[in-house]
């Protein structure tokens, strides 16, 4: 038979938690991260707000017009009177069309911004069908 000898198990000593210190590894290559400073972000920011806009020039440039001109609106001058309102100038000349559309035409027609019209201005009225 044998003889066995038993050998006692190191004893094990832990540091305490203070004195540990990180245990350094040898950096990973980074796998192509770009990092950025505020001033390169704003460069990029730049760069593609102009590239957007050089694209929206040359794609907004296209023109609308056709080679036939088109006929204008007949129309008639009326110069405004005493007391008169552009409503009251529009429902005699609409007829029997809307005369709040009569109003927008007159408006569109003679480049007015308000419905405020004065006495002894010229207006240009469709005629109308």
């Amino acid at each position: 038979m044998s003889t066995m000898t038993t050998t006692p198990y190191p004893t094990l000593t832990l540091a305490p938690v203070r004195d540990l210190r990180p245990v350094r590894t040898t950096p990973q290559p980074a796998a192509a991260q770009l990092r950025l400073t505020r001033r390169g972000r704003l460069v990029v920011l730049l760069a593609t707000l102009a590239v957007a806009l050089v694209i929206g020039v040359f794609l907004g440039t296209g023109s609308v017009a056709s080679e036939q001109g088109g006929t204008p609106e007949p129309t008639r001058v009326v110069m405004v009177g005493e007391g008169e309102t552009l409503w009251g100038i529009a429902s005699e000349a609409a007829g029997d069309d809307s005369t709040r559309e009569m109003v927008s035409r007159i408006e569109r027609l003679n480049a007015l911004d308000t419905a405020m019209v004065t006495a002894g201005q010229k207006l240009r009225v469709p005629i109308a069908e």
